[in-house]
């Protein structure tokens, strides 16, 4: 767990013209440092840290929104592909202490070589 507090929580107080789409415990908004064109991020309305805390019901509706968000990202921006991240504690990556899942749409030529994709957190463990 985290001293952060929800008061604290930059998603937790999230202004309505970010939200892209919702549903009863998740949302959509566009990623503020998108690393490609139509980052999104999926966020549990409940406040949490982590992945493991969520519920099923949770889990599901976050899953459905993750889909929709695909789907609509399919349909104006065409990406030839996804990353889908969920970043679990600071030595992880993780900088907002409200868990999140970034939908990351990825585009011919984006990268030199995408070979490993996510395994390509660790410098030199991408190829194999």
């Amino acid at each position: 767990m985290s001293d952060f507090e929800p008061s604290d929580c930059p998603f937790c107080s999230l202004p309505v013209e970010r939200i892209l789409e919702a549903n009863a415990q998740a949302l959509a908004i566009a990623d503020g440092f998108p690393v490609s064109a139509g980052h999104t991020l999926i966020i549990p309305r409940r406040h949490v840290v982590s992945f493991f805390e969520l519920t099923e019901e949770e889990t599901i509706d976050v899953y459905k929104l993750l889909c929709r968000m695909k789907n609509r990202l399919d349909a104006t921006l065409e990406p030839a592909g996804y990353n889908i991240g969920i970043n679990v504690g600071t030595v992880a990556g993780q900088t907002v202490k409200h868990v999140h899942f970034h939908l990351i749409p990825r585009y011919s030529g984006d990268v030199a070589e995408p070979v490993g994709g996510v395994r390509n957190i660790i410098p030199g463990k991408g190829r194999y």
